[in-house]
């Protein structure tokens, strides 16, 4: 074997998303013939709005194919400001503060390489268990991450105080997501103004508020956490096309901050050039265009989310919290781990999908376990009534099965 040259450290140690990993195995499960019923990949079942679409062959016809501006079409930066202030209270939002990306994934990397500096000991504070691309990529970037855990009899929340017990002069970010992936927590205004009092104290800390879910809040009108006093100016608000509109495939994301707008759009030069052209478009008409379709796909999950948490938590060793938002639920399975002799979660999770055809990804997925917390599964409810209702059935069945067999 002729010697190779190595791989970076860096590329050896990142991380990765492992509801895509766990997809994988589903499909290899299927190539060979194996039922499987899915709640493992996050995204909405449905298919993107008819007049999306058309605005899309549209923009193809008219030889919309070209390089856009690195920061967006200006109609779209127009649109997308609008629709960001309308949700958010009127904020002040302008169209050169609104910068369009590939998604809103890009801006979580954009954020802390614009807040941190690789080496120099800078700290990014995210919650825990969270979406595995925040610490995946503060570790990336040459920041340490520092997480905040989130707790069962808090719906997911963190304590404000164990929050100011973890800043430190090196703090330069705060994550925060709401609604939240993986548990469907929220954090309520309440609960955000505590943050922002904290965060007075602590001026060199940006927050990155990754609100992608936030038309998916289903206990009140959303709200943001800069819409505090004081907060706007340094906070990056992070939102897309992806979950309200079932456009995931189509990878448009918008963020907006006043002073590191032309620092993100550098970062798109210096990366994927612009967002597709056609894409942009898309959204531009999914921002203006009826709204009818996104707000079908809301009660369609809110209906989901009740019909999921009722007969999850009529499962033998199984109960699952109410989830404010999202298209997640993240029920407690540390009883069932017992019925069945599952070491954990993991086990749990691998003899489900083996033995009952159910696929879901496990805490461990989403971060370190949380002291105390016990063990937890991630379903993604955007999947069918009857899958939810099959699905859960398997595994209610599995559990009873194998509970015979070890007592």
């Amino acid at each position: 074997m002729p010697v190779m040259p190595e791989i970076s450290q860096r590329a050896q140690s990142l991380g990765t998303e492992n509801a895509f990993v766990v997809l994988a195995e589903v499909n290899a499960l299927a190539r060979q013939g194996k039922d499987i019923i899915s709640f493992c990949i996050g995204q909405p079942d449905f298919p993107a709005p008819v007049h999306v679409q058309e605005a899309a062959i549209r923009a193809i016809r008219e030889g919309k194919h070209g390089y856009t501006p690195s920061a967006g079409i200006d109609p779209l930066r127009e649109a997308a400001a609008r629709y960001m202030s309308g949700m958010r209270g009127g904020l002040p939002i302008r169209p050169e503060d609104v910068v369009i990306g590939a998604g809103a994934k890009p801006f979580i990397a954009y954020a802390i390489l614009s807040t941190t500096d690789h080496g120099a000991g800078d700290e990014v504070i995210y919650p825990n268990p969270g979406f595995p691309i925040y610490e995946s990529q503060i570790t990336a970037c040459g920041a340490i991450p520092v997480p905040v855990q989130l707790k069962e009899d808090r719906d997911f929340a963190f304590d404000p105080a164990e929050l100011e017990k973890l800043i430190t002069p090196r703090t330069r970010l705060l994550i925060l997501n709401y609604p939240h992936n993986p548990t469907g927590g929220l954090l309520s205004r309440k609960e955000l103004q505590a943050v922002s009092s904290i965060l007075q104290k602590h001026p060199q800390i940006w927050v990155y508020a990754d609100e992608i879910y936030s038309r998916l809040c289903y206990s009140g009108e959303f709200f943001s956490i800069a819409q505090l006093p004081g907060m706007y100016e340094r906070t990056i608000i992070s939102d897309g096309a992806s979950k309200t509109w079932a456009m995931t495939g189509w990878r448009i994301g918008f963020a907006s901050n006043p002073r590191l707008a032309p620092a993100f759009t550098r970062w798109i030069t210096n990366t994927e050039s612009c967002a597709s052209q056609i894409s942009q478009w898309a959204a531009l008409e999914a921002i203006n265009g009826p709204q009818d379709a996104a707000e079908m796909m809301k009660q369609s999950f809110l209906d989901r989310r009740n019909l999921i948490v009722k007969i999850l938590n009529e499962t033998p060793g199984i109960s699952c919290r109410t989830p404010g938002g999202a298209f997640y639920a993240w029920p407690n399975v540390t009883e069932a781990c017992r019925m069945v002799g599952a070491a954990d979660s993991e086990e749990f999770r691998k003899r489900l999908l083996n033995e009952a055809g159910v696929a879901v990804l496990a805490d461990i997925h989403f971060g370190a376990r949380v002291p105390g917390e016990g063990q937890h599964l991630r379903f993604s409810y955007a999947a069918s009534r009857q899958a939810i209702e099959q699905g859960i059935a398997r595994m209610a069945d599995f559990i009873r099965e194998n509970t015979r067999k070890v007592a």
